[in-house]
Formats: structure tokens, C-alpha cells, sequence
């Protein structure tokens, strides 16, 4: 997990301050417009992580999937979760008609929730839900529906090929979110060999977390492969700069500092930091500019099934986008904090007016991003190149990266 490096990370030495012209925007709310019959467009999202908890107020939903839907994400059990009491009196309510029955076979929509999950491992402790002492996937979850209330949620538990794999060859899914990789981006083999499935099999979209250390993201296993879009943090309700202890020379930064549901109660929540974090909402983001150009022209299935709808996230009424189009959006979107909104006793390091790239790639994304990117890609409102000095960094940053990763 992304967020335990913290401490190690102190004991690493911060990369030298480099940075390009600098700019800003104000967080711009979209809502995605209700569709009068039927579930509508919907975008789903795949966190991989260590377990979630289902009880929590954050997932709940008052409809039904769609049998359709579970049909197509492969449901083949249903849990009808206790909705009263505390936590654990609903997990012992639930336990032996529910948890103790889940195996790696099984793909489980929990009712009256929006989330749909399985395991690839049988030694579990508890399949699919967030271990007591643990959290970590309550979190990463709960940040992926701060972003888009609406997203179809695809949970994976497990921190291995397997696990990124159970979601990359689900046909429905558009997004997979990992949070976990070795601590300090130390080179060694990872998930690369599965979100390259994902992405240039299954044309889906990976964001995985830069670690939470000023270690350049190129190498990392689930940041780094040019096939994923890597992702530092920045302390968005702090001095919009960028959090020291985050992976430098990334795809984008998000925010590093989020409130988000506990695993261990039905709904309480806390603050937390971590690129564990800002990766989801980065997800989340995403889904939900598919969420809203998937309404507009029409398309009322997702993912990019290669066999299914040739590799298009969008295959909508005369309108078509593949994840390399949203991407490239992403990129243009993206901006650069002004140094001077830096507060020296923040801990944050400040976002340089030479070479920002290299702290925070092509820069910050959050809600303010959101419209922009939907307004360029269907084709109302065109963002403007990013300046050329900003584009040679990340083509540089690209090129390492193919190299390293071929």
C-alpha cells in the first residue's frame, strides 16, 4: 500500500526543484444529468485493493442493478446484506450465509450497495470485505465515489496479477485504480505485465499510484509503464503544492489529502494522505467523463471491448472515443498551482516556474478539469496546446518510460 511508505520515505532526499509557466483553475462542479427511463449511462470502475467495507453508508443505493448488468460483469451470487444495526452485528449476521460462502469462483453483488466484488485468492481471511485491522480499500473506494457518486464499482481484493487480471478481462470494466507497489519505486517486477492487458489488450484505462516518496515514477511498476497514467499528490486544501513526499516526474497529481469511509463502522469516516487516495479520485474523474459523453451521444453499455465495441470507451451516435483520446485530454487539461500561493511551514514543496513537469508531470487534475475535458472531446470548446517546453518534458518523460518498459 502506497500510503504505509510514508515513514521510510523520510529517509529520502527530495529531487532538486524544477518547473514551466504557471496557471490555475477554480473547481467547477458537473453533474451528470439523469437519464427520465431505464439505468441510463453508467461508467464502472475497478479498484484493486485489500477488501471493502460493504456495510458502510458510502456504498449504499437505494436501486437495483439491472439484471442485464450483473449479467455482464459476470454476477453469479448475491449477498443480501443486514442494513441494521452495528457493523459487526451485521457481519455476524451475515457470516454464515454470506462470507463464509464466497470463493474465488464467485463474483458477489452485495444488494442495496454499488458494489459488485471478488477474489482470485481462497486463503483469505475474509473474502472481499476490508480485514478488521486493516482499511486500506474502504478508502481507495470510498475516494473513487467522492469523484463520481455514480460509478458501477467492480472490487477486486488482492495485490497481484491475478487480481488486476479478474478486472482487466471483465469486458464491462473501464477503469482499473491500483494503489499498491513497492515502497520507494525500487525497480523490480510488478503488475506491468497485467495492466499492459488491460490497457493495450482490452483498451481500458489503469491509473496507478506514484509512491508516496519523492522517487521518480518512471520506474515503477504500477506508475511507470507508458501504458498507465501514474499519479502524484498535491495538497489541494492546503497551498496547491506539491506534497514532497510523492512520486516526482509522474502523469498528473491529484489530491493527496481526502476524508473518506472507515472500514470497521457503518458511517464514520476520516482524513487520510496518501497517492493511494488521489489515484482513485483521478479514476473517479475519468468515469465520470465517460458517465457524461456516453449520456450525450447515446451509448448505454461501457467498457472497450475489443470484440464487442472495437476498442471504443465511447461508441456512441455518431461520436467515438478510445482511451487514448481520453488521455490526451487528461494531459491538456491538466495545470500548474502558482508558486506563490506556497506557505513555507506547510511541509509541501513548491511547485517550480521552471520544469513543473518533473515534480507533477503535466500537471494537477481535479473537479475543475472535468468539464473542460467533456467540453474538448465533444468537440464544443477545443483546449489549447500545452506550451512547447511542457510538451518536450512529458514526450521525454514518455520516451524513458517506453524505453525502460519495452
Amino acid at each position: 500500500m502506497r500510503s504505509v511508505a510514508l515513514v521510510l520515505s523520510l529517509l529520502i532526499i527530495a529531487t532538486p526543484i524544477s518547473g514551466c509557466l504557471l496557471w490555475g483553475e477554480d473547481e467547477i462542479s458537473v453533474e451528470i444529468p439523469e437519464d427520465e427511463e431505464g439505468f441510463g449511462a453508467f461508467s464502472v470502475v475497478a479498484p484493486i485493493d485489500t477488501g471493502i467495507n460493504v456495510y458502510h453508508n458510502h456504498f449504499r443505493m437505494a436501486d437495483d442493478y439491472p439484471q442485464w448488468l450483473l449479467d455482464g460483469l459476470g454476477v453469479n451470487k448475491i449477498c443480501d446484506i443486514t442494513l441494521n444495526g452495528t457493523w459487526q452485528e451485521r457481519y455476524e449476521a451475515d457470516k454464515e450465509i454470506c462470507w463464509d460462502n464466497i470463493t474465488s469462483e464467485h463474483i458477489v453483488w452485495f444488494r442495496g450497495t454499488r458494489i459488485i466484488g471478488t477474489t482470485p485468492d481462497d486463503n483469505t481471511d475474509i473474502p472481499i470485505l476490508d480485514d478488521p485491522q486493516d482499511g486500506h480499500g474502504t478508502a481507495v473506494t470510498g475516494s473513487v465515489l467522492n469523484a463520481n457518486p455514480n460509478a458501477v464499482i467492480f472490487f477486486v481484493e488482492g495485490f497481484s496479477d491475478a487480481a488486476v487480471l479478474a478486472a482487466a478481462n471483465q469486458p464491462l470494466v473501464d477503469i482499473i485504480t491500483t494503489s499498491f507497489g513497492p515502497i520507494g519505486s525500487i525497480p523490480v517486477p510488478g503488475i506491468e505485465d497485467a495492466t499492459k492487458v488491460a490497457v493495450v489488450q482490452n483498451k481500458k484505462i489503469h491509473t496507478g499510484a506514484a509512491d508516496n516518496t519523492p522517487s521518480p515514477a518512471v520506474q515503477d511498476p504500477t506508475a511507470g509503464p507508458p501504458w498507465s497514467i501514474g499519479v502524484s499528490g498535491y495538497a489541494e486544501e492546503g497551498d496547491d503544492q506539491k506534497e514532497t513526499m510523492s512520486g516526482s516526474y509522474p502523469d498528473v497529481a491529484a489530491d493527496w489529502t481526502q476524508v473518506l469511509p472507515n472500514h470497521d463502522d457503518i458511517d464514520g469516516y476520516h482524513e487520510t494522505s496518501g497517492t493511494s487516495f488521489a489515484t482513485p479520485r483521478t479514476a473517479g474523474l475519468l468515469s465520470k467523463v465517460l458517465m457524461w459523453l456516453r449520456h450525450e451521444f447515446g451509448d448505454m453499455s461501457s467498457g472497450a471491448d475489443p470484440e464487442v465495441r472495437g476498442g471504443l470507451m465511447v461508441n456512441g451516435t455518431n461520436f467515438t472515443l478510445k482511451n487514448d483520446d481520453i488521455r490526451d485530454a487528461l494531459n491538456l487539461s491538466a495545470w500548474y498551482p502558482s508558486f506563490s500561493t506556497w506557505d513555507p511551514l506547510s511541509g509541501t514543496t513548491p511547485i517550480s516556474p521552471v520544469a513543473p513537469c518533473t515534480q507533477v508531470g503535466w500537471g494537477v487534475v481535479n473537479e475543475s478539469n472535468v468539464l473542460p475535458i467533456i467540453e474538448h472531446l465533444n468537440g464544443t470548446a477545443t483546449m489549447p496546446s500545452r506550451p512547447s517546453d511542457v510538451v518536450m518534458c512529458m514526450e521525454a518523460n514518455q520516451a524513458i518510460r517506453e524505453a525502460y518498459w519495452s
